[in-house]
């Protein structure tokens, strides 16, 4: 029976319910991060997995699968606006008995967009990690269904999981079911799984948080963007971004490099967020592998060299290869056929 069928006042217990369990863990959380809790670990240090499961019942399980919980806010690196955004989303949510005094509901629908590889999944798990709450990717191939009626089902099954359990329910490559319903190309069966999904979200309690995240928007349809209360875009790293992930970097290796703030830079901008943390592992791996024939500086430029030579160069690459001088043709290619005749 979903939750919309609840009677008030069992409406009201189920709140009040849901309310203790998240002062509890709030309360757990606060205990474990006081006495005795050390410096913020660096990226590149193991982080153990925030001690948040769920067993999920056989109809569910199929639907969804139980992401890892490791990251913090503090791990990733965002611009002000966005980190000040998810700081308020998460407050407000921690003071949710505080505004239901106040007959008011703390928002609990995110959309974030944004190109591929800056930080879009690990924020929804830096929003579970922080509210100590599970986190449930939906497995798009278990829940669209060629049988007309069968997707609508299994989308209400999930909602209404998700209204009973407090957790945060993730939609990845949210295009892929949010498209526009007016385009022509797609399946009537896609059609009607916006639909639902639609009405489902709009009677979703606020102790559900959904998160969705696309790398296009242009493609969801209009009526999905009003059911999402707090929208964020995460872009490449800035600058100024850049400059906090040097300075994190030359902290992780523990020894000075050749590679200063404006070479790491220019040598990143344009990247994302992925490509950067990649660098950093790179580095890292070699040190530890051959530390008895490298140090950090050549670490360093094998790994700046291997990056330049694939795919995806950044700005800087791009520049660079622009000003060098253009290649001449061997005789051999530049040599024309004559024709005989």
């Amino acid at each position: 029976m979903g939750a919309t069928n609840f009677r008030p006042d069992h409406r009201k217990a189920l709140q009040h319910a849901v309310d203790v369990i998240m002062e509890s863990r709030r309360s757990r959380s606060q205990a474990e991060a006081g006495v005795g809790a050390g410096p913020q670990k660096s990226l590149l240090d193991p982080v153990e997995p925030a001690p948040v499961s769920l067993t999920l019942p056989p109809q569910i399980a199929d639907l969804v699968f139980e992401m890892p919980v490791r990251r913090r806010l503090s791990d990733l690196v965002l611009g002000a606006n966005t980190v000040e955004e998810v700081r308020e989303f998460l407050f407000e949510f921690s003071q949710a008995s505080v505004l239901r005094n106040h007959s008011l509901e703390p928002r609990h629908t995110i959309l974030l967009v944004g190109p591929p590889g800056n930080g879009k999944t690990s924020l929804v798990e830096v929003i579970a990690s922080e509210l100590s709450l599970p986190l449930l990717a939906v497995r798009y191939d278990a829940i669209v269904d060629s049988y007309l009626g069968e997707t609508s089902n299994r989308i209400r099954q999930l909602i209404d999981f998700a209204s009973r359990t407090p957790c945060v329910l993730f939609f990845d490559e949210f295009d892929a079911i949010g498209k526009e319903r007016s385009d022509t190309q797609e399946t009537g069966e896609i059609k009607r799984v916006v639909s639902s999904l639609l009405m489902q979200m709009d009677r979703l309690p606020s102790h559900a948080i959904v998160a969705c995240a696309t790398n296009h928007p242009e493609m969801l349809d209009r009526a999905v963007w009003r059911r999402f209360q707090l929208r964020l875009e995460i872009s490449p790293p800035s600058a100024q971004e850049l400059s906090v992930w040097y300075d994190r970097f030359q902290r992780s290796l523990g020894q000075k490099t050749a590679l200063n703030a404006d070479k790491f830079i220019a040598a990143m901008s344009g990247r994302s967020m992925a490509e950067i943390e990649q660098f950093m592992l790179d580095v890292k791996r070699k040190l530890v592998l051959f530390s008895d024939k490298l140090n950090a500086s050549q670490a360093v430029e094998q790994v700046l060299s291997r990056m330049r030579s694939q795919p995806g160069k950044s700005a800087h690459d791009r520049e660079a290869d622009a000003q060098l001088p253009a290649r001449k043709s061997s005789p051999r290619t530049s040599k024309k056929s004559t024709p005989t005749g």
